[in-house]
């Protein structure tokens, strides 16, 4: 812990512009991080009054790069974190209760001695605070009670993980207030899935809050969804002349969570077909074999949305071996056939049961027309509304950003960073 006003000093100062430029990798961005940071801090000593002594924690967003919904399948996925985060102002609280401010929304309090499941606080954050505090605690993790801000600029609702970030964040700092920071990434990651499907109650896969709790571009493989295989690789896209564009189509990811639970269900419903739960344990040539018989008894996108994850699955190992070996053209040659796979195959580029919401559609033929040999764009994330990513040649980025916007309207496209760091207590 450090004295509040001396954390304040410092950053008023300049002192910690170094940290700041270390965590976010793009020196533009210091000044407005430091003011961020200052008024976090001011935000929680109005809140908090009594407390003198705090740490800092962030845990940044994600951008997922190739492996569109495999990692419910435990296939494999290629996901970056972004300079884009959530941070947390946090004071250690002698009784056993977390209370919590994010952004201007009303204090969440936690008891900590009552970890159950509420079913009544499905779908808040509420659930997720209890069920990360859950998680950590049947691991065999001491948990204990703080106050915290909260202040994020990741945006919501946008394919960047908002709510993994804010997973990942809670567990570092019970990882730091109460473990001394040993609680592994790997391992907050998957307390934050726990708590998103049993706490909050929805089904999402652990790709979101892997790529935020471990940071880097990384690959991650899912065979051993216990034991995932997590390794990062080696990117330099300033090198390569790269631009990472996340475009925010305004539109909203509310009632979408029947459109994003039916891609596992129906991607189960073929493996089941086969004798097995995941299209991980039945083999491509058993599939495309059996492909008549499955056919009939699921459905014509079920068949559809497993021939993808065949055919991303080889897409991502391509994709690494091409960044491992500085081969840009070639990561961009897959990423734009992981963003066809996912339009065609797919299929979660806008919701069925709303055609005429097609946001990401229009920005994808947009952004086509408007890039041309000048980079690649694919539905990003989830889908079905919210965001799409684009690959673009650094001299075509000023361009690109100010006719997309004159769709989408101002900063509605952000020039990113990959960070190097996932969730960490900033000092």
């Amino acid at each position: 812990m450090q004295k509040i006003m001396s954390v304040r000093g410092s950053l008023e100062q300049g002192s910690l512009d170094q940290r700041i430029k270390e965590i976010y990798v793009d020196e533009q961005r210091v000044p407005y991080n430091r003011e961020r940071y200052i008024r976090a801090i001011d935000r929680f000593t109005e809140l908090f009054p009594s407390e003198k002594e705090i740490e800092i924690y962030s845990a940044p967003g994600r951008s997922e790069v190739c492996g569109n919904h495999t990692d419910h399948q435990n296939g494999m996925v290629l996901a970056t974190s972004i300079n884009l985060d959530a941070i947390a102002i946090v004071a250690k609280a002698e009784e056993p209760v977390i209370r919590l401010v994010s952004g201007d929304f009303p204090m969440e309090e936690v008891d900590v001695a009552d970890l159950s499941m509420k079913e009544e606080e499905q779908s808040t954050t509420t659930a997720l605070i209890r069920g990360v505090a859950a998680g950590m605690k049947e691991r065999g993790h001491k948990v204990g009670g703080f106050t915290a801000y909260i202040t994020s600029d990741v945006l919501m609702g946008a394919g960047m993980s908002s709510s993994a970030a804010f997973e990942s964040l809670i567990g570092t700092i019970l990882s730091g207030l109460y473990n001394d920071m040993k609680v592994s990434s790997i391992e907050i990651a998957q307390i934050g899935q726990y708590a998103e499907n049993i706490y909050f109650g929805k089904p999402c896969g652990l790709m979101d809050q892997m790529a935020c709790s471990v940071g880097g571009m990384i690959f991650i493989d899912f065979k051993e969804k216990e034991h995932p295989e997590v390794r990062q690789v080696h990117t330099d896209f300033e090198k390569a002349g790269l631009s990472l564009c996340i475009v925010d189509t305004k539109g909203s990811h509310a009632d979408l969570t029947p459109d994003y639970a039916a891609v596992p269900a129906e991607m189960n419903q073929v493996a089941q077909a086969l004798g097995r739960e995941h299209l991980r344990e039945v083999p491509r040539e058993t599939f495309f074999k059996e492909l008549p018989k499955l056919w009939k008894e699921t459905s014509g996108r079920a068949v559809l949305r497993a021939i993808h994850f065949y055919e991303e699955e080889e897409r991502v190992l391509r994709g690494v071996k091409s960044l491992e070996e500085s081969d840009y053209p070639g990561f961009l040659s897959v990423i734009k056939a992981s963003g066809d796979s996912s339009a065609k195959y797919l299929q979660n580029i806008y919701s069925p049961k709303d055609v005429d919401s097609q946001n990401v559609t229009v920005a994808l033929a947009v952004s086509e027309s408007i890039l041309g040999e000048n980079g690649v764009c694919r539905v990003h994330g989830g889908g079905f509304a919210g965001t799409i990513q684009a690959f673009v040649k650094n001299e075509a980025v000023a361009a690109y950003k100010e006719q997309i916007e004159a769709i989408y309207g101002d900063d509605s496209c952000h020039v990113l960073k990959v960070r190097l760091q996932g969730g960490i207590r900033v000092l």
